[in-house]
């Protein structure tokens, strides 16, 4: 899992995004200093070493009309939580989808799925089905609504790092 300066370098250039012109990679390729292809491979190689999950468009949901968001929460046995999670998370309506550690007494959930929908009614229903695929397995959920962005960017690297 190694990277050196170079896949660093190619991460910093790339994690705001890729430029908005007709050949992004060329254009990366250029600010580093090295060929397209070279860019490409790496890249391929990042996302199989599983460094990089994946390059997409990640787009606005609120501009899209989802206005209401809701983080779900569930208390999951944890002998199922991880089976049960990778389900949850494969769901189409479901943005992500983690496992987190409880803080007991006052926290119980230990698993947590966000889901949009343009009304709170469609995201109970989504909810609904969520606690339909958990089964027996859930003890005890809830939802937290969005009330508005704070940050919404991927994980980025410190310059220099």
């Amino acid at each position: 899992m190694k990277m050196d300066h170079i896949d660093r370098a190619l991460i910093a250039e790339t994690q705001a995004g890729l430029p908005l012109v007709s050949e992004p990679y060329a254009a990366v390729a250029e600010a580093l200093g090295m060929p397209e292809d070279q860019v490409m491979a790496r890249l391929r190689s990042l996302k199989a070493r599983g460094i990089m999950r994946r390059i997409a468009i990640a787009p606005n949901h609120y501009k899209l009309g989802m206005t209401a968001n809701g983080m779900t929460v569930w208390d999951v046995r944890d002998a199922d939580v991880a089976e049960l999670g990778a389900r949850i998370g494969a769901l189409g309506f479901v943005s992500h989808c983690y496992e987190r550690p409880r803080a007991l007494p006052d926290w119980p959930y230990n698993l947590f799925a966000m889901v949009h929908g343009d009304t709170r009614d469609e995201v109970e229903a989504k909810r609904a089905e969520i606690a339909t695929l958990l089964g027996a397995a859930c003890r005890a959920s809830d939802v937290l609504y969005s009330k508005r962005i704070l940050k919404k960017t991927g994980l980025r690297l410190a310059k220099g790092k």
